[in-house]
């Protein structure tokens, strides 16, 4: 599209800002209005405002970076299954499919079209991770994804403003927590209502009738700052590869990083085929999280939107971990799609080492899923979005306890144990989890649970870096790998399995520390001392890793 509007930059600077408020308030009401502690506590969803052509104009400042990554390419499948044309006021578009969508079927997507003056001018997307959509909970073990839940094909939930009571019928029997589920669903609706009505405040006040200048504008402006970010990096090809647990025998990861001019593709040919386990990673989803840590160490500073994408191209061959073929199973794609993360940096850091961070504790997410009968004896599911340390950095420490490259977060453990028949005995500061270097990894945490219910209840554990903790930069040295043990039975559970647990089981969750950046021998002793004030290291570590001697 042509742009015919001029705008300087404090207007601009000015409008763009409105557009990311307009999203936030979207998400603000998604969050106020929604049923689930997926949306309300841990922040697993995103609001996204895009233009006719299925573009990205602006987003939520808290949104799960995949989900915007993929949202823009899902409303692209929605348009060619309901063309521009056909679209009315009312109209709202929903589907699970991982591949058109964002890798598995848990997260909803959908989308409604936004008129003013007659004519539409633009789309409210948003994504919402379901409490429930059926099928094997939320686990890793599936065999194909029609153990996976429920699948939805591009459809309409709303069509012209009326509820489509036939599909609400088909999802509620599908579900074990319909009313939270549905709930959700039009928290969503009514997110994108606000984020509609807001737009079309907006263009009154400035008296446009459409975004389409607006948005070339903005768009062309993030394509420029991330075209010129990528020129600040050496030209060349930078290679890396990542060892993962995998599921019955080890996975690889094998990424090469080409920067040429003001573009940069990344190739992962070599990756693993894809299993028949439920860690396959869709490619809008390895697309997603290929783009974000790209704009997070070359471009972290400037809003993003469609044109921040548009330099950077990602390959992976059909058939492979990062490019499965229907129908694979991938439930638990985030346990491969979090880790290009580490491959991504591992390759730049041969370029830009001051610009990339060591491994990551939450890279991949260790996530638990609890599910059974409650105290009052109804159906309760609960998710806990606990999290490992981030890598160090060139020049500081890792965050303890923070997700990257997701940023979903953890529910308050009051909220946990009144809605689900749990006891949190212990959540706590793993000492020694954090990687040894010249900047310690974040550390990670202990949580410990104990089963309060009258009756058995099933725990999916979805996880990695057991085997394969995360690695460290420029001599840093691993995080602390991840555990899972059941204290009462004195025994190891599978990270990637679901688990039957009885009344009084107390299991033990270790979650992985980031890695460290650089040669511990390096460290300021005035931070060994710290660290060993606060208990975040052992006398032991300070003696033996940083050479600490007055221990």
């Amino acid at each position: 599209m042509a742009v015919s509007v001029a705008y300087d930059p404090v207007t601009l600077e000015i409008l763009w800002s409105r557009l990311i408020a307009i999203a936030d308030e979207a998400a603000a009401t998604l969050v106020r209005t929604s049923f689930s502690t997926i949306v309300r506590e841990s922040n697993d969803y995103a609001c996204v405002l895009l233009d006719p052509r299925g573009d990205s104009l602006a987003e939520n400042r808290g949104s799960i970076p995949s989900f915007v990554g993929c949202l823009a390419r899902t409303l692209k499948h929605f348009l060619r299954r309901f063309p521009l044309e056909t679209w009315q006021p009312g109209d709202v578009v929903i589907t699970n499919d991982p591949w058109l969508a964002t890798g598995h079927r848990p997260d909803i997507t959908m989308a409604a079209p936004v008129f003013h003056r007659g004519r539409l001018i633009g789309f409210a997307g948003s994504i919402a991770h379901s409490p429930d959509v059926g099928g094997a909970l939320w686990s890793a073990d599936c065999r194909e994804v029609f153990e996976e839940g429920l699948g939805i094909p591009p459809m309409k939930l709303y069509k012209a403003g009326a509820l489509n009571e036939e599909f609400v019928a088909l999802f509620r029997v599908n579900s074990r927590m319909p009313d939270q589920a549905l709930g959700d669903l039009h928290a969503q609706v009514a997110a994108g209502e606000v984020m509609a009505e807001r737009l079309r405040e907006m263009l009154e006040d400035q008296g446009m009738d459409d975004l389409g200048p607006l948005g070339a504008v903005l768009q062309a402006r993030a394509e420029a700052a991330m075209r010129e970010a990528i020129g600040t990096v050496p030209q060349g090809t930078y290679r890396a590869s990542v060892e993962m647990d995998g599921y019955e025998e080890p996975l690889r990861i094998v990424c090469a990083v080409t920067v040429q001019g003001d573009e940069l593709t990344i190739d992962y040919a070599g990756t693993s085929p894809q299993v028949d386990r439920g860690i396959n990673s869709v490619m809008n989803y390895t697309w997603a999280y290929s783009t974000y840590p790209i704009k997070c160490a070359l471009d972290p500073e400037s809003p993003k939107n469609e044109g921040s994408y548009r330099p950077i191209h990602v390959r992976a061959p059909e058939g492979c971990l990062l490019n499965p073929r229907f129908p694979a199973p991938c439930n638990a794609r985030q346990l491969v799609g979090h880790v290009l993360s580490a491959a991504i940096f591992g390759a730049l850091a041969q370029a830009i080492p001051d610009r990339v961070i060591a491994d990551c504790g939450s890279a991949p997410t260790f996530r638990t899923v609890y599910s059974g009968i409650g105290r009052d004896g109804e159906r309760f599911q609960f998710i806990l979005f606990a999290n490992g340390g981030m890598g160090a950095r060139p020049t500081m420490d890792g965050l303890p306890c923070t997700p990257f490259p997701t940023n979903s977060t953890c529910a308050s453990i009051e909220v946990m144990e009144s809605l689900a028949p749990l006891v949190v005995w212990a959540k706590q500061v793993r000492p020694d989890s954090g990687g040894a270097g010249r900047w310690r990894g974040g550390y990670g945490q202990e949580i410990v649970v104990e089963v309060a219910s009258a009756q058995p209840i099933v725990l999916s554990v979805l996880s990695d870096r057991g085997k394969h903790p995360p690695r460290g930069l420029l001599g840093g040295l691993s995080g602390a790998p991840v555990e899972v043990q059941l204290l009462n039975r004195s025994s190891e559970l599978p990270r990637k399995a679901r688990t039957m647990l009885r009344p009084g089981d107390v299991i033990a969750l270790r979650y992985a520390g980031g890695a460290g950046y650089g040669d511990p021998r390096q460290r300021d002793p005035a931070l060994v001392r710290a660290d060993l004030r606060n208990g975040v290291i052992s006398a032991q570590a300070a003696g033996e890793l940083y050479r600490l001697a007055d221990v």
